[in-house]
């Protein structure tokens, strides 16, 4: 390209005002009519909108959204909402306060999950230590996957997970932080299928022959999903019978695998689940650990929800018998409060299985003759290339209030679920389902109108009509100071 159509250099006295674009240089330089070597972006508008958006968030959500006093969301139905947020992508950019007030109005018309009364599915409330690791780390925009690029989130994230390994009970192991238990599941169920046949990776499905995994009724979703996604297909995950509290039961497990054997497919994971979705149900590992000893199955246990109980001295026992699983996927984000997204998939292999499953060995990122150990490289265990240091959310948790402090979150949330237990069975017109065996409450409220009918199939179809009616009336009134409390409503 000629100098002339492509390449400028302009002096003080031209047409750049060079004081104002490029303090300190006597010359500009432009390509292509861009200025390279000026300001990007207003750097003190930026700042200054960093600062105001910190005020709002500090005083909108930290402070304002833990009031009990204050709404869990101001509820708006879809179509009502658009027309209430400015969606529109704009050719040219807004100011810093039209900005703001959009911040506003997002934290206006968002639920917020640290409020007293917010009652979701597995999390809730603020942790402050975390949230100030997810401001770092959102500030420092790091990439876990080379030691170079992301030094000290990746030895955080090696002592997490070595400590999460010692409260499992195994001795070594290796494992890595994944964008959801959905993903570490997955992860667990390709590893075993690399396990029974490492060609898989280099050949592909063909010449396969039909591999099954085995799952509890009450399993998570995402096991179909994994099945799905990963070639094995739905038909292939065989679903066990459960107990009436919601347990998979070893011997038909162990009928269920010799089905299979029998119908010439080849068994190669089981999947038991200790804290399962609905009832909080934890699967009895060393029976089913004995189940695949026999049989030469890998066992992963999905304890996603469950897994936080190792921190209790006293509710442990839900997991005994993990130190003899495969592979475990644990979710700190959960009743440890670590902030979503927090979850790790520990491995109990130490031979780099991991790596020698997921490993593309990407030479320009990856190179072996670095000036350190690149042992500390381990993004290549990952699916991912770019990965978030979630691992610095619960290490900053945990050494803010130590082991102690985590095993009393998890006897507290035991202790508040059989409270709300107490209090269901006083009172009339709730029916409580099931005795929990962990925070898993599952009951029923029976209005005035239904309960002196005979529980039958008019009954039902009136009970399961109302529980939306419930839903829907409680988001109506979120933020009521006046209303009954929202747990004892919830369908």
């Amino acid at each position: 390209m000629s100098k002339d159509q492509n390449y400028s250099e302009y002096s003080e006295e031209g047409e750049i005002d060079q004081e104002e674009m490029v303090p300190g240089k006597k010359t500009a330089v432009l390509v292509d009519g861009i200025l390279l070597n000026g300001p990007t972006t207003d750097a003190k508008a930026g700042e200054n909108f960093v600062k105001e958006a910190c005020r709002l968030i500090m005083e909108e959500v930290v402070l304002k959204s833990t009031n009990v006093n204050e709404k869990v969301c101001e509820w708006q139905p879809p179509e009502q909402l658009k027309k209430l947020l400015d969606l529109e992508m704009r050719a040219a950019g807004e100011p810093p306060h039209t900005l703001l007030e959009l911040c506003q109005d997002v934290i206006r018309y968002s639920v917020k999950t640290n409020h007293p009364r917010f009652f979701n599915q597995l999390y809730a409330g603020l942790d402050y230590y975390s949230l100030v690791a997810r401001f770092i780390t959102e500030a420092l925009n790091p990439s876990v996957y080379t030691y170079e690029v992301s030094p000290v989130f990746l030895l955080v994230e090696e002592a997490v997970l070595k400590k999460m390994i010692e409260f499992i009970g195994w001795k070594e192991g290796d494992g890595i932080f994944n964008p959801g238990g959905s993903v570490s599941n997955m992860y667990a169920m390709n590893l075993a299928r690399y396990k029974y046949c490492p060609g898989i990776k280099e050949k592909g499905l063909f010449g396969l022959p039909r591999l099954i995994l085995f799952t509890s009724a009450e399993c998570h979703y995402s096991m179909k999903k994994a099945a799905s996604f990963l070639g094995i297909g739905t038909e292939n995950v065989y679903f066990v019978e459960t107990d009436g509290r919601g347990k998979m039961i070893p011997e038909e497990l162990d009928k269920r695998i010799w089905q299979a054997k029998q119908e010439g497919a080849v068994p190669f994971l089981v999947c038991a689940t200790s804290g399962t979705t609905v009832l909080g149900a934890f699967d009895p590992l060393d029976a089913i650990a004995d189940i695949c000893e026999r049989h030469g199955l890998w066992l992963h246990v999905d304890a996603s929800w469950g897994g936080s109980a190792l921190m209790s001295r006293k509710y442990r026992r839900l997991l005994h018998g993990i130190h003899r699983a495969d592979s475990v996927a644990w979710n700190p984000h959960k009743m440890l409060m670590a902030g979503i997204q927090c979850c790790a998939l520990l491995v109990k292999d130490k031979s780099d299985l991991l790596k020698r499953c997921y490993s593309a060995n990407a030479s320009y990122l990856f190179q072996q003759d670095k000036f350190y150990d690149v042992s500390y490289d381990t993004g290549d265990k990952s699916i991912q290339c770019s990965r978030r240091p979630d691992a610095f959310k619960f290490w900053m948790t945990w050494k803010a209030i130590g082991t102690l402090g985590l095993e009393d979150r998890v006897n507290r949330a035991l202790a508040l679920s059989r409270y709300l237990v107490e209090e269901i069975k006083k009172r009339e017109g709730f029916k409580l389902l099931i005795e929990p065996e962990y925070a898993n409450i599952c009951f029923w409220y029976i209005p005035p109108s239904l309960r002196t009918m005979e529980e039958g199939p008019e009954f039902w179809a009136k009970l399961h009509l109302r529980q939306p009616e419930i839903k829907r009336d409680k988001s109506d009134r979120i933020g009521d100071r006046q209303r009954t409390p929202a747990t004892l409503l919830h369908p």
